[in-house]
């Protein structure tokens, strides 16, 4: 059974072509980009506003890969320079099973993105892009920075960048509401029972992270 740990599956990709969608997973916004067809060059799509409890951001996401017709979906991982994984990474991986349940069976990817905010900030600096200015863009920057450095490494290696991320195998889907208790004659609450209609299983919950920049995202 999977329990939505991500593996490495070293698929060749010397015959993929198709939309890639990167994004990068904040508290307060996440940022979307996407390549061309070809999968040579990434550019910002959008920001979407981090809805931790209700999964709009995520289903936004869901909706613009079958807009574009994506052949999968790259989601950064924010490592430590020593490659550790704290909260953050944490949250990415939470972030990325639950898109990956939501786009089945378009594959989802985790890619390590460690100082992509860094450099995203200090390239918008050098473009002319203002301080207050780039609250409104850096996380469609930061997602352009993970997706293009994916697009490189894959072109290199000749394989499918970072890790395969498995999707869950619980019943509820993300942002669906906890499962409600039957009340019975008498009164008594009881479990729902599978295969009734209701869900079954463990809700995804919130999960913000600390992000990489001075200031939340």
């Amino acid at each position: 059974m999977s329990d939505g740990t991500p593996v490495t599956d070293g698929v060749s990709t010397s015959s993929r072509t198709g939309v890639r969608l990167g994004v990068d997973v904040g508290s307060v916004r996440v940022g979307l980009s996407a390549s061309d067809p070809s999968g040579l060059l990434a550019s910002p799509v959008e920001t979407v506003a981090r809805d931790a409890l209700g999964g709009a951001d995520q289903h936004r996401v869901v909706e613009v890969a079958a807009e574009r017709n994506a052949l999968e979906v790259v989601v950064g991982l924010p490592r430590s320079l020593t490659g550790a994984e704290g909260a953050a990474a944490a949250t990415a991986r939470s972030y990325a099973v639950e898109l990956a349940t939501l786009l089945a069976p378009t594959p989802v990817r985790l890619v390590d993105e460690r100082l992509t905010t860094v450099d995203a900030h200090r390239r918008l600096r050098e473009s002319g892009v203002a301080g207050r200015a780039q609250r409104a863009v850096i996380d469609q920057a930061a997602a352009v920075l993970i997706l293009q450095n994916a697009l490189d490494a894959e072109r290199a290696s000749g394989r499918a960048p970072g890790e395969l991320v498995r999707p869950s195998r619980l019943t509820e889907a993300v942002g669906a509401r906890p499962r409600r208790r039957k009340k019975t004659p008498a009164g008594r609450s009881v479990e729902p029972v599978p295969g009734s209609g209701e869900s079954v299983g463990d809700s995804t919950g919130g999960n913000d992270r600390v992000t990489k920049t001075e200031e939340p995202r």
